[in-house]
């Protein structure tokens, strides 16, 4: 292929097909028409060829702005979320705090090192101070409790009171940096399948939010703590709990607490499973905490073992009736308890209280400690050697811290 210089061109030399060679200005003047009549008929013809497809490109004509998106190229995007998730979090995320466990380093100073890390909700704000609900287990064994607000200020908590039972802790702190309390919902309605939130500090990470629906609103589960088993309450949710969570919000679509975030079951088959205490059964015991301190619960001082669990040799030596087939058998009876006074003794057999035929240990104890009170006189139906008694027996009381 020849190359030559376009400043060496002479306008009279004849070209190599016999004519002459065109000046530039021909050139030009051509060529920019020829360009203007194509932008005319694109800008025309365009919308009508790109509804029939034939335009690889699309081309977007609106105000003063036009974009072009072509294979290979990014377009930028800003795009605004609003949902209803997000107005909840936004509402009620200020009030969810992070509860940390401090203990004395030695007994020697008074230096403190974080041994956990949990969750707590901000639910009142009265005469200077603020209220905070979170797990026992989150603050048992604390020299010292610390609370981050959601603006990342720390201050001392104060301890109000603990359950162990419900799993349930009143912490108060100074109330002129808290701006924001959180609403509690009515746990009584929520549905299966109905979308919660959970949020808290997993691992550590202020603020964390996860969402799922509730798995089931009244799951009743077994719990242990001091030797006490009994049936527990709790809402299933598959929303993501982790620990740190403990203590934190499960909230409702209109951002109202309906739960507190308490466990999870940690198998490596398992998936999904966690957690909370429903607000409705947690309130009574927040209120009860804030103003004394303590739940105070009936309290019987025996040692019990379930029927069904008893051998069956010695099932022979209770002499139990062959229609008996549930109940509680009392291993121990301690000096001067209220089941002493009532005279009851080892080897007798429970069956029934108030009327209200015992089912299993779980269901007694659940019974007990959800719907009778301290002080509370009830009936007790049991069987000695095989024979019926009844008697009356005025419940004490206990605290579990």
């Amino acid at each position: 292929m020849g190359y030559y210089d376009d400043h060496n061109l002479d306008p009279s030399e004849p070209n190599r097909s016999g004519g002459r060679r065109r000046g530039r200005g021909g050139w030009f003047l051509a060529g920019l028409l020829g360009a203007i009549v194509g932008i005319v008929v694109f800008l025309v013809f365009a919308p009508v060829l790109s509804n029939l497809g034939v335009l690889p490109y699309a081309v977007e004509t609106g105000g003063n702005t036009t974009n072009t998106t072509s294979p290979g190229s990014t377009k930028q995007v800003n795009v605004d979320v609003t949902s209803g998730v997000t107005k909840a979090v936004d509402k009620v995320s200020p009030a969810v705090v992070t509860v940390i466990n401090l203990k004395r380093a030695n007994f020697f100073d008074n230096k403190y090192q974080k041994t956990g890390i949990g969750s707590g909700i901000i639910y009142k704000k009265s005469d200077g101070g603020a209220y905070i609900v979170t797990n026992n287990h989150v603050v048992e064994g604390a020299n010292k409790v610390e609370v981050r607000l959601s603006n990342d200020v720390k201050v001392d908590a104060q301890v109000l009171g603990k359950d162990s039972l419900y799993d349930l802790a009143v912490l108060k702190i100074p109330g002129d940096k808290v701006k924001e309390v959180a609403q509690f919902g009515d746990s009584s309605k929520l549905k299966r399948g109905e979308p919660v939130i959970a949020i808290g500090n997993p691992l550590g990470f202020n603020g964390s939010v996860t969402e799922g629906i509730v798995s089931a609103p009244n799951r009743m589960i077994p719990v242990q703590h001091d030797n006490v088993s009994m049936q527990a309450q709790v809402i299933q949710t598959d929303a993501a709990i982790n620990p740190g969570n403990s203590g934190g919000a499960l909230v409702n679509i209109e951002g109202q607490v309906i739960g507190i975030n308490s466990l999870k079951i940690a198998e490596q088959t398992v998936e999904g499973i966690g957690f909370a205490i429903p607000i409705n059964v947690a309130k009574p015991v927040i209120k009860q905490l804030e103003k004394q301190g303590k739940i105070e619960r009936p309290y019987l001082g025996i040692g019990i073992v379930d029927l069904n669990n008893v051998p069956t040799n010695a099932l022979q030596q209770l002499k139990i009736p062959d229609n008996v087939h549930t109940g509680l058998v009392a291993t121990e009876v301690k000096d001067g308890s209220p089941a002493a006074r009532g005279g009851l003794k080892a080897g007798d057999v429970i069956t029934e209280i108030n009327g209200k035929k015992i089912q299993s240990y779980i269901k007694f104890s659940t019974y007990l400690y959800t719907q009778l009170k301290p002080d509370q006189t009830v009936d007790v139906t049991y069987y000695r050697f095989g024979k019926k008694h009844t008697t009356k027996i005025k419940l004490g009381d206990k605290v579990f811290s």
